[in-house]
């Protein structure tokens, strides 16, 4: 009867027999019961339909995996058998996994994408919009690279005005994620007007670190406009997600972020002669605006209304002219027959006075003392006036005188001869 060993030390053959004998080993299984814990080691069961293992995979290298362990995920695991003596219990120390039937990156980068895009890292109300003439961008490439070169070139042609500052980093490797945060971080302090992040093509594993969550965090934190760059086309990157702008090139993003010189002297060309029509439109339009208020001013200003009231006083006098005319025509015709009538009533009368004159005349010579040459005869007067013997009475004096005496006589008696 062989002799009896401890707990311990079956436990311990055990191991030393389970870890020579399964060095290496890749199973297949679905991920249960997975715990992350505070040291940074994971603890988790592999399983599939009949029979289940503990693992665990210690913090070394649960840093070197490209995606997260997931509950209920299919991977393949890559490790070692090892025993845990103190429980009598056997696992699987993880070296490395890889999601069954896609690969790592691809798993990794969609875990990434969905967990930053539940925390907003991509929603589009965030995103910032660039300068339509940027004086200075600020590049976080590779200063040997061939992105660097055509971006500095595209940018001479198109737009030689902009300065570039060139933050020169790692694109590739395990360091060069925290090379691009630092940068990332820096060029926000240095007041550009936008920064572009980017390098030239490659493999998913050359462009890995522009899918690493601190490179992701580093844009999303950033104040200054931010464009992605990396690869071609056809490459996506969680940095194209979080930038406020995707550029299929490194190139094209020069070509999106600055004008191009010669279009715009063309449209400076396309807008001065545009200004050239519409100012000639307005002036134009002015010089007819001008004359129609010329016109108006003259139909209603004082020279037009001078000049209208010259033009009615004009009528005015004409009318009264013809008027007058008419009148003194008329005037003349009526009046004619009137000096008819009175040249012949003038000539009647004429002749009447004429006659009667005459004989005024003939009895003023017949009457006249000079020629009362009768013996007997004398004309009788008082106060040098010739009166009739009817005004005087009774010793009254008078004159009776002929034209050769005067003789001064007093009434002495009054007799009638009838």
């Amino acid at each position: 009867m062989s002799a009896a060993i401890s707990v311990s030390g079956l436990n311990e053959q055990i191991k030393a027999l389970l870890e020579t004998s399964f060095e290496f080993v890749s199973v297949e299984g679905e991920l249960s019961r997975i715990t992350h814990h505070g040291s940074g080691h994971i603890y988790f069961t592999l399983k599939d339909n009949d029979s289940s293992i503990k693992c665990v995979m210690f913090k070394g290298n649960a840093a070197r995996l490209k995606f997260r362990l997931e509950e209920g995920a299919h991977i393949i695991l890559h490790g070692a058998l090892s025993l845990y003596k103190p429980r009598g219990e056997y696992q699987i120390n993880a070296f490395s996994a890889e999601p069954y039937g896609a690969g790592a990156l691809a798993v990794a980068f969609e875990q990434l994408k969905q967990k930053l895009e539940s925390k907003g890292y991509f929603d589009l109300s965030r995103k910032r919009s660039f300068p339509k003439f940027p004086q200075k961008i600020v590049l976080v490439t590779s200063a040997t690279g061939a992105a660097l070169q055509d971006m500095q070139r595209v940018a001479t042609q198109r737009w030689p005005l902009v300065k570039l500052i060139v933050l020169d980093v790692l694109v590739q490797g395990s360091s060069a994620a925290g090379q691009i945060a630092d940068a990332l971080r820096y060029a926000d302090t240095l007041q550009a007007d936008a920064v572009v992040v980017g390098r030239g093509g490659g493999s998913i594993e050359d462009l890995w670190p522009f899918n690493e969550e601190m490179v992701a965090d580093a844009l999303f934190a950033m104040q200054t406009p931010v464009m992605s760059a990396v690869g071609h086309e056809i490459d996506w990157v969680i940095s194209d997600y979080v930038a406020d702008m995707r550029a299929p090139t490194p190139s094209a993003a020069m070509q999106m972020l600055l004008p191009d010189q010669n279009e715009l002297l063309q449209s400076i060309d396309e807008i001065r002669y545009s200004a050239y029509g519409m100012v000639a439109q307005r002036l134009e339009r002015k010089r007819e605006q001008l004359l129609s208020m010329q016109e108006a001013f003259k139909r209603h200003g004082v020279e037009h209304r001078l000049s209208v009231q010259a033009e009615v006083i004009r009528e005015l006098k004409e009318r009264l002219n013809r008027q007058m005319a008419q009148r003194l025509e008329q005037s003349r015709r009526e009046i004619i027959p009137l000096i008819e009538r009175l040249n012949q009533s003038i000539e009647s009368t004429l002749r009447q006075k004429r006659f009667l004159m005459t004989q005024l005349i003939e009895g003023l010579n017949a009457n006249h003392p000079k020629n009362k040459n009768k013996s007997g005869f004398a004309q009788i007067a008082r106060e040098g006036k010739v009166i009739d013997l009817d005004v005087l009475s009774v010793g009254d004096q008078f004159d009776a005188m002929n034209d050769k005496k005067v003789v001064r006589a007093e009434v002495i008696n009054i007799e009638s001869t009838i």
